[in-house]
Formats: structure tokens, sequence, C-alpha cells
């Protein structure tokens, strides 16, 4: 589903990202970890189109982002850290507003499962985002990257601010997300969800991939004392 080649990307004369290579395949959850600047949202706005590699490729589903980002563009999703949703807007007409924007129009009843999957309770579907906790906002980002039927997900440190109660409901449903189907990529500081949630998890230095690590290979402990002694 993504696949990085030689990666890197220098501003000013300044190496964000060094040589970076990696592939997530289906169904899986790559998590990627790293101090601030060590290149995680570099690597992701690669993948989005918002930037341009110095060198390297980055593919998904083998088709080479920059010369092709429309099309690219239409089989990913992107949830940041903070979702910019409409406050005035309920849940539902916020979800059927980016769903129009992305060419497609559902009827409210569709628009109704898409958030429930997501993990929104019924009763909050009619009220305005304005009321809603941070946590119920990335819910409404995943129906929207649910609605857009995108193959690959990504995450900038979607559980930061989040309780331990809407991390857990988080974690479960990214793991729906990626039993469906879904690839997710996600940066993010959390190393002890990263363990629980991943499939895989990266470490990020300096702008270079030092580990690539299946978490069914490590324990939050370890990983920890890996990525101090990594930092």
């Amino acid at each position: 589903m993504l696949k990085a080649i030689n990666l890197s990307k220098s501003y000013n004369g300044t190496a964000a990202l060094r040589d970076v290579s990696f592939e997530v395949k289906r169904g899986e959850i790559f998590c990627l970890l790293g101090q601030n600047g060590a290149g995680k949202t570099t690597t992701i706005n690669l993948f989005l189109g918002f930037v341009e590699a110095t060198n390297g490729k980055a593919l998904i589903n083998d088709i080479e982002v920059r010369p092709n980002h429309a099309l690219t563009h239409e089989m990913i999703a992107y949830i940041p850290e903070v979702v910019q949703l409409y406050g005035n807007l309920t849940g539902i007409e916020n979800l059927d507003f980016f769903s129009r924007l992305a060419g497609i129009k559902y009827a409210q009843q569709v628009l109704g499962k898409f958030l429930s999957k997501a993990g929104l309770q019924e009763e909050a579907h009619a009220k305005r985002l304005s009321t809603y906790s941070k946590g119920m906002r990335q819910k409404v980002g995943i129906a929207i990257a649910l609605s857009k039927n995108a193959d690959v997900i990504f995450m900038d440190e979607p559980t930061s601010g989040l309780d331990p109660k809407a991390t857990a409901e988080f974690t479960s449903i990214c793991k729906a997300l990626a039993a469906g189907g879904k690839s997710i990529f996600m940066a993010t500081h959390d190393i002890f969800n990263a363990v629980n949630v991943g499939t895989r998890i990266g470490i990020m230095k300096e702008g270079s991939l030092v580990h690539t690590i299946p978490t069914c290979e490590v324990n939050a402990n370890q990983l920890q004392q890996l990525y101090l002694e990594t930092i």
C-alpha cells in the first residue's frame, strides 16, 4: 500500500529526511516514533503531496505520489492532531459536507452508519461540534476517512490529549479498520499505545529511520528502553 524508496528532503540545505525506505502492507498499522523534528511529519507530508522530495520516491498502491497527486489523493485520508471541523455544524452535517467535497453524496442513514462505525454514539450525531471532546472530533475524522473509502489513513499524533478511555476506544477502532483491510500510518509520541495498536513500529532520529520492529517482538518497556537509547 505504501512504499518509501530512499526518501530525502532538505530545506535550505538542512536535511529533514535522510534516505528513508520502508513498506506498509494492506491491513498493517505502522507507528512512527521520534522526537519533534525527527522527520515524522515530513514523511507524512511527502505521501500527502504537500511537499516534494529532494530525492527518492513515495508510492501509494505502486503509484508515485508527486507526478500523480490527484490520483493518489483519492486513495488516502488524513487525520491531523487537531481535526479541523466546523463547530457550528453537527457531527452528521460535518460528515455530509466533507463527503460532498470529495464528490460523494450519501443519505443521512448512511452518514449515521459511518459515524457509528467510527465509534461516535448515536445521540451525538445531531449535536454541534462545538460541544464535542477531542476524542469525539477524532471519531468524526475517522468517519470522514471511511466515507471517502480511503485505502490508507495517515494520522499525526492522533492520541495526543486523549484520556485513557478515549485512547482505548481509538485503539479498538484502528484495529477494526486494519482488520477490514485499511492501512494506517501513524506518527506518534505515545510509546505504550504504539505497542498496543501497531503491527510494526519505526523509530526515527534526525531524519533517519533507525529501527523497524514488529510489535510481536517487543513489549512496552523494551520499546521504551530502545527508544531512549536511540534518541
